[in-house]
């Protein structure tokens, strides 16, 4: 199948991928297009939302669609990293024998992933960056596709632990989920206090989409829209020549290389969805609040005056 022929059927299959999931899940469309774009383009996503909203569903449903082996973690104060990645143990034989833990799945979601310490947090990295783990001295390749979903409640703040900014890095995505409309609360209440329940169909496996992530990779992107992504990332560094007096003045930290590249991946994957086969720079500026918001870091004077992650981002596009 020519690329050109793939790119239409890919956005087919998304606009049934999210219909299949539109029976489980009510609204958020933007949350489900995101977290499918990461998929697409082999990155992780950060699920930010209060309690409530179903995001430990949204996940499960997506896995299900996408017909992947499906894992949660329940972050808490006490979780280990060998509780995540596993441990050899000593069998009858009197041999060691590793007994893997849940990170060997293709979708990991990590619930409520700041309510552990960083010792088990960052056990976390390897996984994400290399998709392998090492137990005592040996390297444990994961499966593949793999992507970690992890969730984390805004609001509550005692007993947690911030991300580190290299892991809050090496997600692709930072997605906030609102509340759902009036509209909408009415009818996930109609759908959820009743005795029937959805069937999910999967319609993609693991080698379809393996074969999406290298054709986003494939699609050709110009020059003019690689440069307009790594000037806008350019643009959130305070202190640089190319940084603004805005950005001087509320930003003390900007975003790394590693958003430049996302950037230019999540455009090529927003326009193959949406039946293009180059992306432009509104495809950039479609997704660039996701990619950039966990990655800038606000000083003391953006927080007295109010002024929010997404207000410096709009200001830069």
């Amino acid at each position: 199948m020519s690329d050109v022929k793939a790119i239409e059927e890919l956005g087919k299959k998304h606009l049934s991928l999210k219909r299949e999931i539109a029976k489980v899940i009510v609204g958020q469309n933007e949350v489900i297009d995101l977290i499918l774009l990461s998929i697409y383009t082999g990155g992780h996503s950060l699920l930010i939302g209060v309690p409530g909203l179903a995001k430990t569903l949204m996940v499960n449903t997506i896995a299900q669609t996408l017909g992947l082996d499906f894992k949660r973690i329940q972050f808490t104060p006490d979780l280990m990293p060998s509780d995540i990645l596993g441990s050899e143990v000593l069998d009858q034989n009197r041999t060691f024998k590793f007994i893997k833990g849940p990170v060997f799945a293709n979708i990991i979601l990590a619930d409520e992933i700041n309510r552990t310490p960083p010792k088990t947090q960052a056990a976390l990295l390897e996984a994400m960056q290399e998709r392998a783990v090492t137990i005592a001295g040996e390297r444990h390749k994961l499966s593949s596709p793999y992507f970690v979903l992890a969730t984390q409640n805004p609001i509550e703040q005692e007993g947690t632990y911030p991300l580190p900014e290299a892991q809050l890095d090496r997600f692709m995505f930072a997605i906030e989920l609102k509340y759902p409309s009036l509209a909408e609360e009415v009818q996930i209440v109609k759908e959820t206090t009743d005795d029937e329940e959805a069937t999910i169909n999967a319609l993609f496996n693991a080698e379809e989409i393996l074969a999406v992530q290298h054709l986003v990779r494939r699609i050709p992107v110009p020059n003019n829209v690689v440069e307009y992504a790594v000037k806008l990332v350019n643009n959130t560094r305070p202190g640089t020549p190319s940084s603004s007096d805005y950005i001087n003045q509320y930003l003390d930290w900007g975003a790394g290389p590693r958003a430049s590249q996302n950037l230019v991946l999540g455009a090529k994957a927003h326009a193959a969805v949406h039946g293009k086969f180059s992306p432009d720079i509104e495809d950039v500026q479609a997704i660039a609040l996701g990619i950039l918001r966990h990655r800038i870091i606000k000083n003391y004077k953006a927080e007295a005056e109010g002024i929010s992650e997404e207000d410096i981002i709009h200001h830069l596009m």
